[in-house]
């Protein structure tokens, strides 16, 4: 009778499946957010991300992270607008006035 093979995943599957489990390493959650792990090193020495130590090596909790993400949101909201000129001109002192 057949003999079963085991089907051997590619690395971007491999990688898929490890970026959706609930506590990722630096190497998942790197594929996760998409940038480097020197950027996620860089991010954790600043203390700009939330992340877990467990002995020397660090972890990430998947729903942290997304609501972290969430609250990094960048909107543009007219309360976010900064106006460039101000209502009313300045008037610049050695200028007269009328």
């Amino acid at each position: 009778m057949g003999k079963h093979k085991k089907e051997k995943k590619s690395r971007s599957e491999a990688d898929n499946s490890q970026a959706t489990r609930e506590v990722m390493d630096i190497r998942s959650l790197a594929s996760y957010l998409g940038i480097g792990k020197s950027k996620i090193y860089a991010l954790i020495r600043h203390r700009k991300i939330p992340a877990s130590r467990i002995g020397r090596q660090y972890r990430f909790s998947k729903s942290v992270i997304d609501q972290w993400l969430t609250e990094k949101l960048i909107t543009r909201g007219e309360d976010a607008q900064i106006p460039l000129f101000s209502a009313e001109p300045e008037i610049k002192p050695n200028e007269p006035s009328q």
